[in-house]
């Protein structure tokens, strides 16, 4: 199954807070929520994709979440 941009993990993986978010009341907020994302890390940017996802990881680890 695919969740907006981002696809269904294994099950036996742990699942992330935000596939969390994304899975929760997909049609009123996931949805659009992904699309939202995909917008920042992956649109029109002076950073690259790698830089967005740097700065993503490094806040995430400042706020003690798993990303």
């Amino acid at each position: 199954m695919r969740l907006g941009h981002i696809e269904e993990i294994d099950r036996d993986q742990p699942v992330s807070d935000i596939r969390r978010i994304i899975r929760y009341s997909y049609d009123l907020f996931g949805k659009h929520f992904s699309i939202c994302l995909q917008r920042f890390l992956r649109g029109d940017s002076d950073w690259s994709v790698g830089e967005r996802e740097l700065f993503a990881s490094f806040t995430a680890s400042r706020l003690q979440c798993v990303y």
